[in-house]
């Protein structure tokens, strides 16, 4: 029986220390688990300033970021460059028209057009927006195309053709598309093409 009783002491002391190994677990994950919740709200907390920020602070830049300038306002004489702008985005807020960041970039004598620093100010010509406009060509193409297919002949380029049948040679894109062309550049005579319409 003492040995019995030794036992059951000891049994009783190790299951004492499991207990107490199994209540500082319990802590330890409670303490580990309020460390990760603090963590995650100061960086949630840390992005949203950053972002209100940066919204406010390019909001306030300039004409505003996302105003647009159409004739008939004061254009600004200058454009102090934000983080991210490029020349076609800054021409949309001036002009209303990203082609004109040729202007801006010969009035400024850019080198090179696609580099831009932060807090750079560019000159702003007082120019006309630069609209894309596209003509159908009124002028009726010789032997134009009806049909939904065209046999290529000798001298015929995707230009040409698409003119033909579209009066419209940008439309070549559609050609080389329809007919899974991996280079537009080569076409044969006797290919018969697709003409989608």
């Amino acid at each position: 029986m003492a040995i019995k009783r030794k036992s059951t002491k000891v049994s009783a002391g190790a299951e004492g220390f499991l207990s107490q190994i199994k209540w500082g677990e319990s802590y330890t994950s409670l303490f580990l688990g309020a460390i990760v919740v603090v963590v995650v709200l100061i960086l949630a907390v840390s992005y949203f300033k950053s972002r209100n920020v940066t919204q406010s602070t390019s909001s306030t830049l300039s004409t505003g970021s996302k105003e647009q300038i159409y004739p008939g306002t004061s254009i600004p004489k200058t454009y102090a460059v934000n983080e991210g702008d490029d020349l076609w985005h800054i021409a949309q807020k001036i002009y209303g028209s990203g082609y004109n960041w040729v202007d801006l970039a010969s009035a400024n004598n850019l080198q090179n057009p696609g580099l831009l620093y932060v807090g750079t100010k560019l000159l702003v010509p007082n120019v006309k927006p630069r609209l894309l406009t596209t003509q159908v060509n009124q002028v009726q193409q010789p032997n134009p195309i009806t049909g939904v297919s065209y046999t290529v002949v000798k001298g015929d380029y995707l230009w040409s053709i698409a003119e033909r049948a579209y009066g419209d040679g940008y439309k070549w894109i559609v050609i080389a598309k329809a007919n899974d062309l991996s280079n537009p550049n080569i076409i044969y005579s006797g290919n018969v093409l697709k003409l989608p319409r």
